[in-house]
């Protein structure tokens, strides 16, 4: 059985930084994404993920479709996404209207099932007699995963079942399909297999731990399963041929893997899945292939700000070291996904690489995801952008200089608001005898050993951490990796605590006050010379948070600066337009010439250069950014 279970959404208030993102996301990013997903916003990216909804529903009555279906095959995934996100915000500030919007959705979704149990508005509308034939593109169980992930977060969260029984018909109905009548497949993009372990717990229902299970266990036995899938039909959605099983993730039984391989996202959640399962099961062969798969990623495959994913091509790995700034693809979802495979693997042993690397990609790639003001996002996280090349020539077509309003592929907006509202459950854990804190996050916290934490910290720009204990029990309390000077007090005396695997680990009672206070300054960061293009060059960062340079701050180019290591490096007063204080630095810059190119050595003119965190760039209008930086000694 799991060593370690996240606490539950109820169980955390938030305040400070966090309660700031999740209020952003009620108030401004949930509303919005609603409005979205019914067509209402003029001038962006059309959704009509209500629509199809209501659309299916009308199909299964007998009546004319309207418009029929539009978007991607996956459409539906959107509203599930969103769903969550709504649960979580109810979890954290009750909401009726928002509450009745969800109501209002959930409704139309249970009238787009067929009697059978089946659920897709794609399928439903526009190829009824194709279901379950193209399981490589098709996406009915990745729909069908998020789905399930939602209703089980709005059951805990108020606890409707109305989406959960529509759920649970539905995974019946892949049961009978799977394990019942013996269909051959799994899941092309995976994300079933975690949602599958989600509605387990939250029912107890054997036949979603089996599904799970089955999933995991089938996937890459058959390598070319795909390929015969391609065989046997006549159509596809985007021309996808299966026959690169390591872009699938289906090479060879999963429990061979060592190399993360094929689409980031699509990877990411199937190591999640296969980490929740190795904890549940105690299956150890399943354990080891998540180890190879974290090492290899996190010391191979990792850019700095936590984001995986090298290529635009097929959102892919490439190989390790290949880590390219200006033409990154850094899927916000991937860094998601990254955190969720993160959280799995502290279920299976309380380790700080795994919260250091949840933490890496949180504030950093995944708050980047979104513009400041909520209304924007990023799909993709470039570590350099130079407008004029970034966006426009085809190489970097991807990598924008600003946010889009939403996207016709509109995974990530909704991901992200959901993952910003979920954010206790990464932060805290539990088990029967301990109360874990994995990230520092004000708030409240109940465990369910009775033990209740208050957390004020003013982090990630603060390095004071306080807790004020109510009742008795162990306490373990992350000790980060990049904070090289701790100071941890129990009762304002140096605290007594059993360090172990990067966790303090304290018995407290009720009324005892924990103070710990991590390293505030500066750090230069410094690439492996295996990986091309970053020899020479420099990143920045304090505590959590990976810092840029942006042209706003410098002279607007940050193309001629050379910054200065180790030279004194100072926090800026707040900067307004993005709230958040900067690091100044000794840089020099390089005089600018009309030649392309000259024999005559440049002219160095010392400078000061200012960076800001990352995960605040883009917010200003088009502008250069650069996360590597050359350097002098």
């Amino acid at each position: 059985m799991k060593k370690l279970e996240a606490i539950p959404v109820t169980a955390y208030r938030a305040d400070g930084f966090i309660k700031n993102y999740q209020k952003l996301v009620k108030d401004t990013v949930i509303p919005y994404q609603h409005e979205v997903l019914f067509d209402r916003i003029e001038g962006i990216e059309k959704s009509h993920v209500g629509q199809n909804f209501e659309n299916a529903g009308r199909v299964l009555r007998g009546e004319d479709p309207a418009d029929g279906f539009y978007g991607m095959v996956f459409q539906d995934s959107d509203a599930a996404k969103w769903l969550e996100a709504v649960a979580y915000s109810l979890a954290n500030t009750p909401d009726s209207k928002l509450e009745q919007d969800a109501d209002e959705l959930i409704a139309l979704i249970e009238a787009a099932q067929d009697t059978d149990g089946y659920l897709n508005t794609y399928y439903t509308i526009k190829d009824k007699d194709k279901r379950w034939t193209n399981l490589l593109e098709g996406h009915e169980l990745y729909c069908s995963g998020h789905m399930m992930e939602a209703a089980v977060a709005y059951y805990e969260a108020t606890g409707k079942d109305t989406l959960l029984k529509v759920m649970l018909r539905n995974m019946e109905h892949i049961y009978d399909v799977f394990i019942t009548n013996g269909h051959p497949g799994y899941p092309g993009h995976p994300e079933v297999e975690l949602a599958l372990l989600k509605l387990y717990r939250a029912t107890g229902n054997p036949h979603a731990l089996e599904l799970a299970r089955h999933f995991i266990d089938v996937r890459g036995v058959d390598s070319e399963y795909y390929k015969k899938e391609r065989a046997s039909r006549d159509w596809t959605v985007w021309g996808s041929d299966g026959r690169d099983p390591y872009y699938q993730q289906s090479a060879m039984p999963v429990r061979e893997l060592s190399v993360a391989t094929g689409h980031a996202v699509r990877a990411g959640y199937l190591f999640t899945a296969m980490a929740d399962l190795a904890a549940t099961d105690n299956d150890d062969a399943l354990q080891d292939a998540c180890l190879r798969l974290w090492d290899n990623i996190t010391t191979k495959q990792l850019y700095v700000t936590g984001g995986i994913g090298q290529t635009v091509n097929g959102e892919a790995f490439t190989k390790d070291y290949d880590l390219p700034s200006d033409t990154a693809y850094a899927e916000t979802c991937a860094s998601i996904a990254l955190m969720m495979f993160a959280s799995r693997m502290l279920e299976i042993a309380p380790k700080s690489d795994y919260a250091d690397v949840m933490e890496q990609a949180f504030y950093n790639t995944v708050l980047a995801g979104m513009q400041l003001d909520g209304k924007r996002f990023f799909y993709v996280n470039p570590l350099e952008v130079v407008p004029g090349i970034s966006g426009e020539v085809n190489t970097q077509r991807h990598d924008l200089p600003e946010r889009p309003g939403w996207y016709t592929c509109a995974c990530c907006p909704p991901n992200v608001a959901r993952t910003i509202t979920s954010f206790g459950r990464y932060a805290y854990g539990e088990n029967a005898d301990t109360a874990f804190c994995h990230l520092f996050a004000s708030g409240e916290i109940a465990f369910a050993n009775g033990l209740k934490l208050q957390c004020k910290t003013d982090y990630p720009y603060d390095f004071n951490i306080f807790y004020k204990v109510s009742g008795a029990g162990k306490l373990a309390i992350r000790i980060p990796n990049w904070s090289k000077k701790n100071v941890l007090t129990l009762n304002n005396a140096k605290a007594t605590a059993e360090l172990k695997d990067g966790y303090a680990y304290l018995t407290v009672s009720d009324g005892d006050e924990i103070c710990l206070t991590l390293d505030s300054a500066p750090r230069m960061i410094f690439a492996n010379p295996r990986v091309p293009r970053l020899t020479g060059k420099v990143a920045i960062a304090r505590g959590p948070l990976v810092y840029c340079f942006e042209g706003n701050d410098n002279a607007g180019d940050i193309l001629s600066l050379r910054v200065k290591t180790f030279s004194d490096m100072k926090i800026t007063e707040p900067i307004p337009a993005i709230n958040a204080t900067g690091i100044q630095l000794s840089a020099t810059r390089i005089a600018k010439t009309e030649s392309l190119y000259s024999t005559t050595p440049p002219t160095e003119i010392p400078t000061e250069a200012i960076a800001i965190p990352y995960y605040t760039w883009g917010n200003r209008g088009k502008n250069q950014m650069r996360v590597w930086m050359d350097y002098e000694k």
